[in-house]
């Protein structure tokens, strides 16, 4: 992992560890945070872990227990760890007790805890002698519990948006036939991708042109994993006979998000008699509040985290209702030149510079091939 901003310094180099280590949680954790930890002694990290599942060890246990793995006394160590330990009696015991007991010598914090119930650790540890320091690549830490605090302070899903575009930004020819763009370490990832999330929404043009089945091709896939949901928002609904993949074969799992005159049609009656779900939404077509969708996929489903691959059109309506909290865009090495091939952004009028959406980078990966940008919008 290649962090955007250049890393100076030597808490800091750790720190960026830590952070590497807490992302591979990613997906398995929810609703609790990502988190990594790093017990370091004498410039080396001696040990290491992460908050591999919710309710399972946090990465403060982790690696105080991979410490005793290797057989290292952590007494007067650094621990570098990318949110506060947790001060209090959840599905694990408080992290901070264990921290005590190992006689930790310094702990460096990248983040405070968001969530008033488990706040305070910073202050037990310093109540019992432990050196404490707080703000340790902080801003990193904070994009790593991006998912943490919206679920904290609102009823969304987080929303991955995915783009995959030639340099010159186009995502398919003109023809909008379904061949790829991007490489096949890039397929492999966005396959990895689905496999943390709880339901992939496209657009309905992707839906009518590329007859996707949104599942997750990873292999091999754990014998207890579910498929995602899979959710298509369009004004257009199909015929019930349609031999769409979504319809034919996965129809317990689609969910069509439409107008609220499309959900009271004929056409929509026909669609729930297979056991595919129509939601009407408020607005009109092209401009649905998908936020309401997002949100009681949460409510009646627990989706934390949705991964959005529609074009150009869907990608343009979730950054403008604020509604992509994560942008993972694949740049490939290609250039398709011509004017009338769909963009990867797409759907505003004649707007200037001034009015652009301005995103922040927060990581870059190679990706085979391609480069990966991990982005947010700017805040």
């Amino acid at each position: 992992m290649f962090l955007w901003k250049e890393i100076s310094g030597r808490d800091e180099a750790f720190m960026a560890e830590a952070v590497k280590l807490a992302y591979q949680g990613r997906g398995a954790t929810a609703p609790n945070p990502c988190v990594g930890a790093v017990l370091v002694d004498d410039d080396r990290v001696v040990a290491q872990g992460w908050h591999t599942r919710f309710g399972k060890l946090h990465a403060e246990r982790e690696c105080l227990a991979d410490a005793k793995r290797r057989g290292v006394n952590p007494a007067g160590m650094t621990m570098y760890v990318t949110l506060e330990p947790c001060n209090h009696h959840g599905k694990t015991p408080p992290c901070t007790e264990a921290i005590i007991e190992a006689k930790v010598g310094r702990v460096m914090v990248g983040a405070l805890d968001p969530n008033p119930k488990a706040a305070g650790g910073v202050q037990r540890l310093r109540d019992n002698g432990i050196e404490v320091v707080t703000g340790v690549l902080e801003r990193e830490c904070l994009d790593l519990l991006a998912d943490f605090r919206l679920w904290q302070e609102s009823h969304s899903t987080f929303n991955i948006l995915k783009m995959a575009a030639t340099l010159d930004g186009k995502i398919a020819s003109r023809r909008k036939m379904p061949e790829a763009v991007s490489c096949a370490r890039s397929f492999e990832d966005v396959h990895e991708l689905r496999s943390k999330v709880g339901a992939v929404v496209v657009g309905g043009n992707t839906f009518y042109a590329d007859n996707p089945s949104l599942t997750c091709r990873q292999t091999p896939l754990p014998e207890d994993f579910t498929q995602p949901l899979a959710v298509v928002t369009t004004s257009r609904l199909p015929e019930s006979d349609s031999r769409a993949t979504l319809i034919a074969e996965r129809a317990q799992s689609t969910i069509f998000w439409t107008t609220d005159a499309a959900a009271r049609s004929e056409k929509a009656d026909a669609l729930r008699a297979l056991g595919v779900r129509v939601w009407p939404l408020p607005g009109g077509p092209g401009c649905l509040n998908l936020a309401l969708g997002f949100e009681r996929l949460r409510y009646e489903y627990g989706v934390h985290y949705t991964l959005c691959e529609g074009g150009g059109g869907l990608a343009m309506q979730l950054m403008e209702q604020g509604l992509a909290d994560e942008i993972v865009h694949y740049v490939a090495p290609r250039v398709l030149g011509d004017n009338l091939a769909p963009s990867a952004y797409s759907g505003r009028g004649d707007v200037s510079m001034r009015d652009a959406l301005n995103l922040r980078i927060t990581r870059v990966e190679p990706s085979g091939t391609d480069i990966r940008l991990t982005l947010r919008l700017d805040d």
